[in-house]
């Protein structure tokens, strides 16, 4: 019998605290990590839900986090993004933004196209393909989860919602190990540098730095943090009114929006105030938020839900991930330009693509912290994953699930 342990919110963030520094303390230890630009929180998550899955499978102990604070690091996480984000870089943003859409699009039709078939083979009824594909790789849980009764509506299939947490499960741990080695192997092969390489980083501190480590002090802390608030506190606002015009989008959304609104006004209506985008401070409160959301992510897995899928997930994500790795390489690279950003990208879109948006943002993050900066694609990525994922992929899941 299996008894579950619940673990506050503050003891979450906490543990997440602890996975992450044992994640760096890993990663100074074994340098191959950080050649690959494989990120901290990913190596101290995963080492985590293994020790988890050993409790569970050993103990029949299961551990049921509750994620409230995570939450808050996520919409602190791209408030920060939008601070940092220029009208001139928006603008520039257009034509890679619309190639980036055309590109998602494929890959929603082409996941399914290998949900549906996998499905067959093994048995399922077609409509599961769904889980199988978009639903639960470049949509994840949420998704899946909500979809997973539509499903089981439509088929019948009673272990719906299990099926699409697997899948979106094995689909976020490939996604963090995959997304590194990808812009590793692109930058070194083609000695790819970043075009505005004296620019600050967007998330994090370089990893190497051979000047003297920027000054951080109270008062830069005091106004980032100000400011970030701000924004919040207007996303927040923002969202409510959304939300009653019907329209339902992810708090971190409004906040991101706002955010953006908020860097570029600051400047102009405020230009001897001290700087607050794209300053150290608000890089490293970044990377804080996201490496703390990330390790509390992984060490929450249930990984167990895996092992009850059996040889259909593992060949079905199997061809997903070669599919990914195909596309991204042979085609994504390509078509964003072939340059570093194009790199930087391609780390994103491999976590993006199998597994979520806060992934995607942290391969991206070690590769600019080992290569250098490409602040667009910070901006680029995450307005394609916030507003045309979810509706492209309802379009598309709707009407497989209909057929």
């Amino acid at each position: 019998m299996t008894e579950t342990l619940h673990i506050s919110a503050f003891m979450t963030v906490t543990l997440g605290l602890a996975v992450y520094l044992i994640g760096v303390r890993i990663n100074d230890r074994l340098p191959f990590l950080e050649r690959f630009s494989i990120p901290e929180p990913v190596t101290g998550g995963l080492l985590a839900s293994l020790l988890v899955l050993g409790l569970y499978s050993g103990f029949g102990i299961e551990l049921a986090f509750d994620l409230t604070g995570r939450d808050f690091l996520l919409v602190l996480f791209f408030t920060g993004i939008g601070l940092n984000a220029r009208l001139g870089d928006l603008i520039a943003g257009g034509k890679p933004l619309a190639i980036l859409l055309v590109l998602t699009l494929l890959t929603i039709l082409a996941q399914n196209v290998i949900g549906v078939l996998g499905a067959v083979v093994f048995g399922f009824p077609p409509q599961a393909g769904v889980l199988f594909g978009s639903a639960s790789l470049i949509g994840g849980h949420g998704t899946a989860i909500a979809w997973a009764p539509e499903v089981a509506r439509a088929t019948g299939l009673a272990s719906a919602t299990e099926l699409g947490v697997a899948v979106a499960t094995l689909g976020l741990v490939i996604a963090a190990l995959i997304g590194g080695p990808i812009a590793t192997y692109l930058v070194d092969s083609r000695n790819l540098t970043p075009n505005r390489p004296d620019e600050e980083l967007t998330v994090g501190l370089p990893n190497e730095m051979d000047e003297e480590p920027p000054r951080i002090d109270h008062k830069s802390l005091m106004r980032v943090l100000l400011t970030l608030n701000v924004a919040i506190l207007l996303g927040l606002a923002l969202h409510e009114t959304i939300d009653q015009m019907g329209l339902k989008l992810p708090l971190f959304v409004p906040c991101l929006l706002s955010a953006i609104a908020v860097g570029n006004l600051r400047s102009i209506l405020f230009p001897h105030l001290p700087r607050v985008s794209r300053t150290p401070t608000l890089a490293l409160i970044s990377e804080f938020a996201l490496g703390a959301f990330l390790a509390m992510s992984l060490m929450s897995l249930q990984l167990w839900t895996i092992a009850e899928t059996g040889l259909a997930l593992a060949v079905i994500i199997a061809l997903q991930t070669l599919f990914a790795l195909g596309f991204i390489l042979l085609v994504l690279f390509r078509a964003m330009g072939g340059g570093y950003r194009a790199a930087v990208l391609a780390a994103g879109f491999g976590g993006f693509a199998l597994g979520a948006t806060p992934t995607a943002i942290a391969n991206m993050t070690a590769v600019t912290k080992r290569y250098g900066p490409s602040p667009l694609a910070f901006i680029v990525l995450p307005l394609v994953s916030a507003f045309f994922v979810d509706i492209a992929n309802a379009v598309v899941i709707q009407m497989i699930v209909n057929f």
